[in-house]
């Protein structure tokens, strides 16, 4: 019986902290900023948009940032704030710098 109820307690608090932990965004697409205002973000921040798409809802740009590191930034559609900003590892930028012919 008590290990029933260790089972049934551990289930009822694991979906909960599940949906915490991920990044979707669940907005009405009525409450999002045009993709024109996500464009402007990203250049405000100095980043060079390869593409903007959707992913779990969010918006999320693939481009460059100031530097010339890939990123992949998440943001939040109806508020346009950042939620998250990836940084593709040094192997990438290596490869990108020997292709372009930049010394480094």
């Amino acid at each position: 019986m008590k290990k029933t109820l260790t089972i049934l307690g551990f289930l009822a608090v694991f979906p909960a902290s599940a949906a915490l932990a991920d990044d979707d965004c669940f907005v009405p697409m009525t409450d999002w900023q045009p993709r024109d205002a996500v464009a402007r973000l990203a250049e405000e921040n100095g980043w060079t948009v390869r593409r903007i798409k959707i992913d779990d809802g969010c918006y999320e740009i693939d481009g460059r940032d100031a530097e010339g590191r890939r990123i992949e930034v998440t943001v939040h559609p109806a508020t346009l704030q950042v939620i998250e900003v990836e940084y593709e590892d040094d192997d990438d930028r290596l490869l990108q710098e020997q292709k372009d012919g930049v010394a480094g």
